[in-house]
């Protein structure tokens, strides 16, 4: 028998009302729940007005539970759908509930339909999404897929590239005197250090007798960066990042750089680097992985001056080639002095899955592995450029560092 509202008390009724949107409109069959224009005077505990709670509930429905029906009884148009969740949700959430509605029901093909594709948030999982199904987007929607992830990725690259060039620039010029004696140019450190015997105790201030300046010039190709980067489904965002952030790289020309991407095969993705959305819609995401392969690759044709080599291996670890070989190859790398690093995810949240064997065995060898942010890689590049410890940085956020 149905509970009757209006003998509850107001904080029951809120509660009953989220229960009854949690668990769809098949909990009204057991007669055990009242309906939800029963409990319209609740609506606004969830945010909503009472008119309102039948559209949430079927926006709810569309995507949660196996057997959940709207309480229209129909499939929802997608763009309608989409605007929906814009007025219930936030932003995160409405995020979250639209990835799960590509993976609970099968939505991507709707999802790529040229009419829906503009309502989509653009967002770093979206732009995954269009790459990993690239091959179902009809032909009349591709141009719209592509300039949708045009845009995140030059957002993502608007945001990055100023403190990446900053960071390099500021690293590269450390130990070299400008003989240009411009004020933005004035080396602070050393003039202070190498004048504190013109300290001036009366008037506490110091007296100069030499100004030291940054370098105004630079050489080309102080550093290799070698980006090898694992395309199986799992690193799907870090695929999009290292994209972003290796077109950021090979933008500065103190750097040379490389981006390789693999699963059971090699792809040196160099001659497009300039480009990461054709790096992205060449890429093939998912399928197997043999990391030893791609670091035999990158060793082989990428390594010519280890000792100024910062070589990034960006993936889980989870190694589907010679795991023993690639041990060895990487113990190589490390002990011909180029800067090793493994990042088990490049993203901007979440915790990497990864093997947790293969991480101690190559932290054994020296080489640090942890899942990185893009904003933490700017330091850890610049880090490892001043040839400074990576320690503190990597203790310094738990959430980031795994291995």
């Amino acid at each position: 028998m149905s509970v009757d509202p209006k003998e509850l008390a107001e904080k029951d009724r809120d509660a009953l009302l989220r229960w009854r949107l949690a668990l769809g409109p098949t909990a009204e069959k057991t007669g055990a729940c009242p309906s939800l224009r029963a409990l319209s005077t609740q609506a606004g505990s969830v945010g909503v007005g009472g008119g309102d709670l039948e559209a949430l509930d079927d926006a709810l429905s569309f995507v949660y539970g196996e057997k959940r029906a709207s309480s229209s009884g129909s499939r929802p148009y997608i763009p309608e759908w989409l605007g929906a969740l814009r007025t219930f949700f936030r932003d995160d959430v409405i995020a979250l509930v639209q990835k799960d509605a590509i993976e609970k029901k099968g939505l991507t093909q709707l999802l790529f339909e040229p009419e829906t594709l503009p309502f989509l948030d653009k967002n770093v999982e979206l732009v995954t999404t269009l790459v990993s199904a690239r091959g179902l987007i009809p032909d009349e929607a591709k141009a719209i897929a592509r300039q949708i992830v045009r845009e995140v990725v030059e957002e993502l690259r608007k945001k990055l590239e100023s403190s990446v060039r900053t960071a390099v620039f500021g690293a590269l010029r450390r130990d070299r005197t400008s003989p240009l004696p411009i004020a933005r140019n004035i080396d602070w450190k050393r003039t202070i250090r190498q004048n504190l015997k013109g300290w001036d105790a009366e008037h506490k201030r110091l007296v100069p007798e030499r100004f030291y300046f940054w370098p105004n010039q630079r050489k080309h190709h102080e550093w290799d960066v070698t980006l090898v980067v694992d395309q199986s489904g799992s690193m799907a965002q870090s695929v999009v990042y290292s994209s972003v952030m290796a077109a950021i790289f090979a933008s500065l020309d103190v750097l040379r750089t490389r981006l390789i991407l693999f699963d059971t095969e090699v792809v040196d993705m160099t001659p497009l680097l300039t480009d990461p959305v054709e790096v992205l819609f060449t890429a093939q995401l998912g399928g197997g992985t043999d990391i030893n392969r791609a670091v035999a690759y990158a060793q082989a044709n990428h390594v010519q001056r280890p000792e100024k080599t910062l070589f990034l291996l960006i993936t889980d670890l989870y190694e589907g080639g010679d795991a023993e070989e690639l041990v060895a190859r990487l113990r190589q790398l490390v002990d011909s002095r180029a800067k090793v690093l493994c990042l088990l995810s490049l993203s901007d949240g979440g915790k990497p899955t990864y093997d947790h064997a293969m991480a101690e065995r190559l932290t054994a060898l020296g080489i640090p592995c942890f899942g990185c942010t893009p904003k933490r890689l700017v330091d850890v590049v610049e880090r490892v450029m001043r040839n400074q410890d990576l320690t503190p940085l990597l203790t310094a956020d738990k959430e980031t560092h795994h291995g």
